[in-house]
């Protein structure tokens, strides 16, 4: 609709990428994010085809590529060392056009805030205002400031204020049952032969992701109450990880202590009855928080962005864009959200011996072809294309 404006709520992957499909689809976009300094806190991020083909259809999936690494070898081990599972990117990228990459997550944040225009990004601002009521604009006041917008889009992460607000009811964020640590260490790492590894023991995981200039993002998620936090987070990931096969030691030495960060893994586990309100739209951890045992969290905010931005492109208003978006991602996204949560119990957070041992041999005895049918699954997506809209009331 030319003319329309949207405020986007949250500047992380999924609220960027919305601003930049908006815009691609005729829209005026504010992006309002509450953090005053955009220090890009994170690790690294593994995006798999369905994450690259989202950002291709919003003209950056180049320079992602450009910037990342991908990834081809690897696969799953056990502390000691033994081999269960063989990663094959060059299969996966055969069969869907695409490669899984790896990417530091400061680098891909740039490259989406370089999509958007000067001025577009509003940093140090908390909303603290929308009313979502039915009607042709939405008021949104941050500060001293009020906007009147056609679109107000969530994208305020797990802890999402506005979700608690559009939905009083629900119950909220809750704990998995594991915590993460995780960094990027300062400098290449010697012996670094595997593009993304995981090695699963008992109720614990050891990953890492490569990237281009050598250097790697580690991450150890282990099964731990809420809240439980470590004195010294580096010589506890060198006590529990005491013996596991190298790389694994390599990385830890490689990793500045002050590097790690530490957070619980939550997740809505209450699906939300609709991802819209009014005229308001949730996407990302806001609408659907997952965890990470898929790989597939920041590719289904990705995706959401696509698809809202390909319905307000093409429908005739924004309520069938609206009531579009919803029923095109709302079951996907949750399918998605559920198996993570299976693919978690089933993996990483087992801790008894034999429920680990029968794991193993199962996954052993897998064949390669129903582990790539398995990867297949959710990363098989085709983005609708974003077009202009040409007016609409």
């Amino acid at each position: 609709m030319s003319g329309s404006s949207a405020v986007v709520v949250g500047g992380g992957i999924g609220g960027l990428a919305a601003a930049i499909g908006l815009r691609l689809a005729g829209w005026d976009v504010t992006v309002v994010e509450r953090a005053p300094v955009l220090d890009d806190a994170g690790a690294g991020i593994s995006l798999a085809a369905n994450g690259l083909r989202a950002l291709a259809a919003l003209g950056v999936g180049d320079a992602v590529e450009a910037a990342s690494r991908r990834q081809y070898t690897g696969g799953t081990r056990t502390p000691d060392g033994r081999r269960l599972a063989r990663m094959d990117g060059a299969a996966l990228e055969r069969e869907l056009g695409a490669p899984i990459i790896g990417i530091p997550r400061a680098v891909l944040h740039r490259i989406l805030r370089a999509a958007l225009p000067a001025g577009s990004l509003v940093t140090g601002a908390e909303v603290t205002a929308v009313d979502a009521a039915p009607s042709s604009r939405v008021r949104v006041g941050y500060g001293d400031t009020a906007l009147d917008a056609d679109l107000v889009v969530a994208a305020d992460g797990i802890g999402s204020r506005l979700r608690r607000r559009l939905f009083p009811d629900h119950p909220g964020p809750v704990h998995s049952g594991s915590t993460v640590l995780r960094a990027i260490t300062e400098h290449p790492v010697d012996g670094l032969d595997a593009d993304f590894e995981l090695t699963w023991g008992h109720g614990a995981e050891f990953g890492h992701i490569a990237f281009p200039d050598g250097r790697a993002e580690w991450h150890a998620v282990l099964n731990a109450p809420a809240g439980v936090r470590y004195p010294d987070p580096m010589a506890e990931m060198r006590r529990r990880f005491a013996g596991w096969h190298e790389p694994i030691p390599a990385l830890l030495a490689a990793t500045r202590p002050d590097a790690v960060l530490h957070h619980d893994i939550n997740e809505l586990a209450t699906p939300l009855p609709s991802y819209t309100v009014g005229r308001v739209a949730l996407l990302g951890d806001a609408a659907h928080a997952m965890t990470p045992h898929l790989g597939q969290g920041a590719c289904q905010a990705l995706e959401d962005a696509v698809t809202l931005a390909a319905a307000l492109g093409t429908e005739p208003t924004v309520e069938a864009a609206l009531a579009r978006y919803d029923a095109e991602r709302r079951p996907r996204s949750q399918t998605v959200a559920r198996d993570a949560r299976r693919a978690g119990r089933m993996g990483q957070q087992l801790a008894h011996p034999l429920a680990v041992a029968a794991r193993n041999t199962a996954i052993r005895l897998t064949p390669s072809g129903a582990m790539i049918s398995t990867a297949l699954r959710h990363a098989d997506w085709t983005p609708p294309r974003i077009t202009p809209a040409a007016g609409r009331p």
